[in-house]
């Protein structure tokens, strides 16, 4: 009844919308990451075909990135960063998203929905502000610390990891001589957590409403409490929805630059993004940014690459 044209032909724009808005300004990353720089204003100076790249930056940037280069300590405390936080917003976002699915019927639902979506009415930059006020010198957060006793604990403690025989701390978890917004690991994990977390529940609510319930209700028939219900058929089924939730939250966290100018500012909590932020914007390389992108894109084309394979095996294994 339809031509054959009509469905591609909805697609249309999304695809040039990607091409002009994706495609394009990525391949112009990619002429000055394999391009060169005027040597005395320092603008880039892109290279288009791909007969003519320069890879001296390139080989450059996987230098720094080796063990002992300028760039591993930093890579791997973003690693660190977004590995924690991704763990912290999985144990707060799965019991509120199975709780409103599973637990939550009616007019209390929509209302517990409208208040997961309210962050993304206001602004991200606003809520960082507001997470600045929270934690100044003084505030709220100092004054509960100290008289609960938590700051004397927490000040003990510290986060190690060692990779490749090389130690690399992230703690400890709070210094009262520095603050809050002075170069905390804390801070910067905790904004992450607050910032991004709205985008991990909703995925997870979505998976685990469409769980039939009919399902759950076959295993507890057949014997299993309902823990061993809740292990084996619910968190199998609910997977896409982690991996979608972690992977909706973790490629954004890898790139952000702006948390940690805002609640840190210092180079103890530098991330990747903030590298690449200060080569682009003043400094004298940046093709050496340029560089760091499409390293970094590389590796989360991994990542991703992991999601779209796991989700096409969870899609084979359901029964048709």
């Amino acid at each position: 009844m339809y031509p054959r044209w009509l469905w591609p032909s909805l697609a249309l724009p999304g695809v040039i919308w990607l091409i002009v808005l994706f495609l394009v300004p990525f391949y112009a990353v990619i002429g000055v990451a394999f391009g060169t720089v005027d040597p005395i204003f320092y603008n880039p100076i892109p290279v288009w075909n791909p007969v003519d790249w320069n890879v001296g930056y390139m080989g450059e940037v996987l230098h720094r990135f080796a063990p002992g280069g300028q760039l591993w300590d930093i890579s791997l405390r973003t690693t660190m960063y977004v590995a924690v936080s991704l763990a912290i917003s999985l144990l707060i976002g799965y019991p509120v998203a199975y709780y409103i699915a599973r637990h939550v019927h009616g007019r209390m639902k929509a209302i517990l929905l409208v208040l997961l979506i309210a962050p993304f009415w206001i602004s991200y930059l606003m809520r960082m502000l507001a997470w600045v006020n929270l934690l100044a010198a003084g505030g709220y957060a100092d004054r509960f610390l100290s008289a609960s006793g938590i700051d004397r604990v927490a000040e003990a403690i510290n986060f190690h990891l060692t990779v490749a025989g090389h130690r690399f701390g992230i703690g400890p978890l709070y210094d009262p001589s520095s603050g809050w917004l002075d170069g905390q690991d804390t801070t910067v994990v905790l904004a992450l957590v607050y910032g991004y977390i709205p985008y991990l529940i909703l995925p997870l609510y979505a998976a685990l409403d469409r769980i039939d319930q009919s399902l759950l209700e076959a295993a507890v028939d057949l014997g299993a409490s309902r823990f061993r219900a809740f292990l084996h058929v619910t968190l199998p089924l609910s997977k896409p929805g982690i991996l979608g939730g972690a992977v909706l939250i973790a490629l954004p966290m890898f790139g952000d630059y702006y948390t940690p100018n805002l609640v840190s500012g210092s180079p103890r909590t530098s991330m990747l993004g903030n590298q690449i932020d200060s080569y682009f914007h003043g400094g004298p390389a940046p093709a050496i940014g340029a560089a760091i992108t499409i390293v970094m894109s590389l590796f989360l084309v991994v990542v991703m690459a992991y999601y779209i394979l796991t989700i096409h095996r969870a899609a084979r294994e359901l029964p048709s």
